[in-house]
């Protein structure tokens, strides 16, 4: 893999990473799971069971109540291991609050992602996506 191959590749998977973001906080659950392999993993931040494939993933998403929500995405490191897999892990700022409002309905939520990801012949996609939580930030 020459340099410019990694780089090329660390930049796809940084906007892959972000793209996520953008098409949660606007509910489109279809095109959020496209960004999954077909059999890809999800854990949520807040924790629970893996879901596994596009579809449950897809259900998942659109089985909770709408919301409003700002996922900020920073300090993206990707680990490209070949031309066919890499890791990566960001950290995130969530603020939510229920579909309509303009009040954070809880505090905000700081956390982050660690990512598997693999080359497929649409671009890069999840392998596997475990969320995860480090603190809560009180709202004024």
């Amino acid at each position: 893999m020459t340099p410019l191959d990694r780089l090329l590749a660390e930049q796809e998977i940084s906007r892959l990473i972000t793209q996520f973001a953008l098409l949660n906080d606007a509910g489109d659950w279809a095109a959020v799971a496209q960004t999954f392999t077909a059999e890809g993993k999800f854990i949520r931040p807040a924790g629970g069971d893996a879901i596994t494939g596009r579809e449950a993933i897809r259900a998942s998403l659109e089985s909770r109540p709408p919301r409003k929500s700002c996922h900020l995405i920073t300090n993206i490191v990707v680990d490209v291991s070949s031309p066919e897999e890499a890791g990566a892990r960001c950290s995130m700022l969530l603020v939510a609050a229920p579909a309509g409002a303009l009040d954070a309905a809880s505090p905000a939520l700081i956390g982050g992602f660690r990512d598997k990801l693999v080359r497929t012949p649409d671009g890069w996609r999840f392998a596997e996506r475990t969320g995860f939580l480090d603190f809560k930030v009180a709202l004024p």
